[in-house]
């Protein structure tokens, strides 16, 4: 019973916080469109983006917004169920390198798990490309792949990895790679620093352990602070600030129910365990996160934007005064599944659309 009413109560809640119109005055506008299932998008020095497409393409999207071929030597990725080419992030030294980094799932139906590559962009190519770090123990399921990526202050790499959906009992096991964030230097070696480095009380290359399913990772440029959003199951998404070797929950502890309706779990909170700084009741899939800190609205400087999957729309969360939550909807208009969502270079925000045919957005002020 007591569950129950907080269950409600969160609901509740969440319907009251949530703004349905946004007062403020934009233009959307299509930079590219005729994409095959866009994941994320990164931005380029020279004002050119890169999008990945889940079923394994590596494209470029020039300044006129026209869609290049196929990038070449992108690996073979598994595209089934929710697998497929993920994250794509620049070297921080990329200028001068030219190397970036790939999140994919790999394998096939019976063996698969997600995996990140090195390479260097070369005009239209890949070269040298180098596996670095696959995630263990394999699964049997195309589901939960988690696959952000973002580089710390040090350089060094987290990446964020899903519990494999049938194997959330992993997320608690550190000695397991499955529904953790990992911590990897860019050669795939392990820093010395890492939680569990020594081996003693988990694998050494986990950072944070405990998660579902995160599509979203984030590092806030002014403080540092690690960001993390991930998927719960009917309710129970997620905004998590992460600390270097704390255990976030799941499935222990849980705001969701399980899709059959039964409990995940009779606790939403447990000593030793973290809590979320915000979370849905019902779930909004998430997926794609930005910090926004650009000219263009000032007025968000300092707010998140979450891509709704299930919403069709952008979640611009605030975090008030007194440590509260508050959410706005923005661009329904649009009535897409939002993939990504990141902040450019310009100020302006650019979405991401799912599917085929995917498009990326741009967003800015009238």
């Amino acid at each position: 019973m007591i569950r129950t009413f907080a269950f409600l109560s969160a609901v509740l809640s969440a319907v009251l916080a949530l703004q349905t119109s946004s007062a403020w005055a934009y233009q959307l506008v299509t930079v590219a469109d005729g994409l095959d299932y866009p994941w994320c998008v990164t931005f380029l020095t020279d004002g050119e983006m890169l999008v990945t497409e889940r079923s394994g393409q590596l494209r470029r999207i020039a300044r006129d917004g026209s869609v290049g071929k196929p990038i070449s030597g992108v690996p073979k990725v598994f595209f089934a169920g929710q697998g497929g080419l993920f994250d794509v992030i620049l070297d921080p030294d990329h200028q001068r390198n030219g190397l970036l980094y790939l999140s994919y799932a790999q394998g096939n139906r019976r063996s698969n798990a997600t995996r990140v590559a090195r390479a260097r962009l070369n005009g239209n190519a890949l070269e040298d490309l180098e596996v670095i770090f696959t995630v263990t123990p394999a699964k049997n399921l195309p589901q939960h792949f988690g696959g952000k990526m973002v580089f710390l202050a040090d350089g060094t790499l987290l990446l964020t990895t899903g519990e494999g959906f049938d194997f959330r009992e992993q997320a608690q096991n550190t000695q397991a790679l499955l529904g953790k964030t990992v911590r990897i230097n860019t050669d795939g070696s392990i820093p010395p620093d890492n939680p569990f480095a020594n081996g003693e009380g988990g694998h050494p290359a986990v950072w944070t352990y405990g998660h579902r399913n995160p599509q979203g990772l984030l590092v806030d440029s002014a403080t540092g602070t690690v960001y993390l959003h991930e998927h719960g199951p009917r309710g129970g998404d997620e905004i998590n600030v992460l600390t270097p070797g704390k255990n976030y929950g799941w499935p222990a502890i849980t705001y969701g129910m399980d899709y059959s309706g039964a409990y995940v779990s009779p606790f939403t909170e447990h000593p030793g365990m973290e809590q979320p700084l915000h979370y849905w009741v019902p779930s909004i899939a998430p997926s794609g996160f930005a910090l926004y800190r650009g000219d263009e609205f000032p007025e968000w400087s300092g707010s998140f934007l979450v891509g709704a999957l299930v919403d069709k729309e952008v979640r611009r969360v605030s975090i008030n005064a007194d440590g509260s939550t508050s959410e706005e909807a923005l661009f329904s208009e649009l009535a897409r599944r939002i993939r990504d969502v990141r902040v450019g270079p310009d100020g302006a925000i650019y979405l991401v659309t799912d599917g085929s045919p995917g498009q990326i957005i741009r967003v800015y002020a009238d």
